[in-house]
């Protein structure tokens, strides 16, 4: 590759700049007319306008971003994560218009995305899934004589779904039908598709997922696991590595578990596996992100391996360096996304303009961000303003060196969630490790009101 055109915005957009730099690769960033003065417009080498603020004018326009690619002569095509990064349409554009999409191919993206097949996949590949619904629910008596096999409660989910959308609990029958039609109205209007399947409802699990690579050789390797159960409406807040909800015995049958899913589904480039963990040590598949996370800078703390470049490198044909057994896994790591948002008035987004800023440093602390004094956090995106991640040897180095991190930062001119992720690291159940995925509910919220 020579040329990588970055078809996103934002702190992602600026980590993959930066690995391109390091692997001596042109880029080109795109933005919106909103967007204009965004950092990752400045350290890229070229930038070209793709369209109003609107991202579906923008962002997510197949026809102005090929253009853009087309116009720079861009050979390849990164999505970051969100926006077209699941989109198994994009990629297969790409591959017909001769442009390298760095991720797995369309055909795999699309059979992950829709999650009532993947489910299936998962269950004749030998990877333990939550019982449920062979499929695609074919109406509401159906999904009524499927609840009553196994059993309340259950999860009404979007096959196509994603981001916390498409999902609602129903504890018994009445609630089922109150809540059907939501579901698949949500699902249409979210990702224009209304299939939903059901699930059954495991009660305040931890949400485990392990962190994969995979070439097109059929080498495939796991970085260990990412615990990502502190989330607020299925959204992650803080994420940390390794989970204290598994033993050594469960993270190896993971490992190998998530192993299985990728040769399943013939997967290459990186990707995540996500895991439900009973109170029980049991492990349950959820879903597989065909892209990078958000979260992927704690494994590369703990693992010392950049997964962008690997990613670059399996897009471009190169084969895995790495063998499992060469994996070493060093201290542990935590993530907490800063947001510009209020929590106090139910974590309303608060776009404005940054007027004074001060990010944390030192021994252990790295932050992903593309934010500046004098940026303006546009209302029209995702209200991400950075990353901070610590690395410790041990969980409470890497908690001490989070709260100092968090006491550091300042972010003024506009509402951030800086104080209620404060509240988190510092609350004592999640120093002890004893979380689940109600923590936020009735720990946090609770406690603030």
């Amino acid at each position: 590759m020579n040329k990588i055109l970055i078809a996103n915005r934002g702190e992602i957009a600026v980590r993959i700049i930066r690995a391109c730099k390091e692997m001596n690769i042109k880029t080109v960033a795109v933005y919106s007319e909103i967007d204009k003065d965004a950092m990752h417009t400045r350290l890229a080498d070229e930038a070209i306008c793709i369209g109003p603020a609107s991202s579906s004018k923008s962002y997510l326009n197949f026809k102005n971003i090929l253009e853009a690619a087309n116009i720079t002569s861009a050979d390849s095509i990164h999505p970051g994560f969100g926006f077209l990064s699941e989109n198994s349409q994009f990629a297969k554009i790409c591959e017909e218009s001769n442009i390298k999409f760095i991720g797995p191919s369309y055909k795999v993206i699309e059979l992950m995305g829709n999650k009532s097949n993947a489910k299936e996949l998962m269950k004749s590949a030998g990877v333990p899934v939550i019982p449920g619904s062979n499929g695609s629910v074919k109406g509401l008596k159906d999904a009524i004589n499927i609840a009553s096999k196994i059993g309340y409660p259950v999860m009404i989910k979007a096959a196509a779904g994603g981001g916390g959308k498409g999902i609602r609990i129903a504890n018994n029958e009445k609630e089922l039908e109150a809540n059907y039609n939501l579901v698949k109205q949500e699902a249409k209007l979210s990702f224009n598709d209304d299939e939903i399947y059901l699930e059954k409802y495991i009660k305040n699990p931890r949400h485990v997922e392990i962190q994969v690579l995979a070439d097109e050789y059929g080498n495939v390797i796991h970085l260990g696991e990412r615990d990502c159960t502190v989330q607020r409406r299925h959204q992650k807040i803080i994420e940390e590595t390794p989970s204290t909800a598994i033993d050594d015995k469960t993270r190896a049958k993971m490992g190998e578990a998530a192993i299985k899913a990728l040769k399943a589904s013939g997967y290459t480039s990186c990707g995540t596996i996500e895991f439900l963990v009973d109170s029980e040590k049991n492990f349950y598949f959820m879903e597989m992100n065909t892209r990078i996370q958000v979260e992927h800078p704690i494994t590369e703390e703990r693992t010392g391996i950049d997964i962008v470049k690997e990613q670059i490198k399996i897009a471009g044909g190169e084969k895995l360096k790495l063998k499992q057994k060469d994996i070493e896994f060093r201290g542990c790591a935590i993530e907490c996304r800063i947001n510009a948002e209020n929590p106090s008035k139910n974590f309303m987004p608060c776009p404005g303009t940054i007027t004074g800023l001060n990010l944390p440093g030192g021994n252990g602390i790295r932050v992903d961000t593309a934010i500046y004094e004098g940026y303006t956090v546009p209302p029209t995106y995702d209200s991400m303003l950075a990353k901070i991640i610590s690395h410790g040897t041990t969980r409470n180095e890497a908690i001490s060196k989070m709260k100092r991190a968090l006491e550091e930062t300042v972010i003024e001119g506009v509402d951030t969630n800086i104080d209620f992720l404060f509240n988190i690291i510092t609350n004592h159940n999640f120093i002890r490790g004893e979380y689940d995925t109600s923590f936020i509910e009735n720990e946090i919220l609770k406690k603030e009101v």
